[in-house]
């Protein structure tokens, strides 16, 4: 069963940046379309990145420009570079593997906790 660990959260500053990291538990990792996904307190958990096989990278609109979805296929990770982050990123962050319509293909792993506060 592949697993997801998220690492790499914490607390930032508005404007400030985080970058966070997932190891993927598979051995086909390279074959699989990549996402980030996020979960606000009282929302519901949403797409915000996501990376193909291919290299091409999608984001939804409010985090276009700030974050950076990047993979490494020789070490089964994906990472998400956040720059000048917003009180709205608040959220918990994870990462999973990403089907065509962009939803999230497997279990979920624990998790990484961003707050964004002054």
């Amino acid at each position: 069963q592949t697993q997801f660990v998220e690492s790499g959260g914490g607390l930032a500053q508005p404007g400030g940046s985080l970058r966070l990291s997932c190891i993927v538990s598979s051995s086909i990792f390279r074959l699989y379309n990549m996402g980030w996904y996020r979960q606000a307190p009282g929302s519901q958990r949403l797409l915000v990145a996501g990376i193909h096989t291919d290299g091409s990278t999608r984001y939804i609109d409010s985090v276009k420009g700030r974050f950076t979805v990047s993979r490494d296929n020789a070490k089964d990770m994906v990472f998400l570079q956040m720059n000048n982050l917003k009180q709205e990123d608040t959220a918990v962050y994870y990462c999973n593997i990403m089907d065509t319509s962009g939803r999230a293909a497997r279990s979920w792993g624990q998790g990484t906790q961003v707050i964004v506060s002054s």
